[in-house]
């Protein structure tokens, strides 16, 4: 899906997951090819000191994982129950180079994220496995709204229980919730810090459907 300006959208749609090990079974016996094996994943955004990209909703990001990604999202909306932006992504060849030109014109480091990232395709979407140090989910993205809507019936997904917002913002969440200090979406951070759906705000999408 395109915009008249050409920019690439991001559409997709994540959902929380109670039973991991058993939602990934159901992915390989209905024919989800593997695309990528379990990675560590770690992002570095990126703002202003006045925090001007955080209050306008938009994303610059640094990430690390098999590659070194840079990554700018615009404000996401929603249509048809799916969460869209726009999501200019590239590979750079030099990580250390890429942060210090963030930082020559005038970004720094606002916050650090990381996960394990697993991912498959089936029907032309890509659905992730995404093991957060708050929960694990699963993304399903692609260009059609309706197409990932189907996915997630396909999948035994309850499409209510679906989120749009980002996994920033249920981070945003959980440190509401918790009243808690906590600076970096890391594994260490959370390491002795026990997160509900309830503390996410979300719901279990697989729980009624595979017990």
């Amino acid at each position: 899906m395109r915009r008249k300006t050409d920019i690439p959208l991001e559409v997709e749609v994540k959902f929380y997951l109670s039973d991991k090990v058993s939602f990934e079974d159901r992915l390989r016996r209905i024919g989800a090819v593997l695309e990528r094996e379990r990675t560590h994943e770690v992002n570095y955004r990126f703002d202003t000191p006045e925090m001007t990209l955080s209050r306008q909703h938009r994303v610059l990001r640094l990430r690390q994982d098999v590659a070194s990604i840079l990554t700018y999202k615009g404000a996401s909306s929603s249509q048809d129950g799916v969460s869209v932006r726009e999501e200019i992504e590239f590979e750079v060849s030099d990580f250390t180079a890429a942060r210090q030109l963030l930082e020559a014109i005038g970004y720094k480091e606002s916050v650090r994220y990381e996960k394990w990232r697993t991912i498959y395709i089936l029907d032309d979407l890509e659905i992730t496995l995404d093991e957060m140090p708050f929960g694990n989910f699963t993304e399903i993205e692609g260009g059609d709204p309706l197409a990932i809507q189907h996915m997630s019936s396909k999948l035994a997904l309850d499409w209510s229980t679906r989120i749009t917002a980002s996994y920033m913002v249920l981070f945003d969440q959980v440190k509401k919730q918790k009243n808690a200090d906590i600076l970096n979406l890391s594994f260490a951070d959370f390491h002795d810090i026990h997160v509900t759906p309830q503390d996410l705000g979300v719901k279990p999408a697989d729980t009624p459907l595979f017990y």
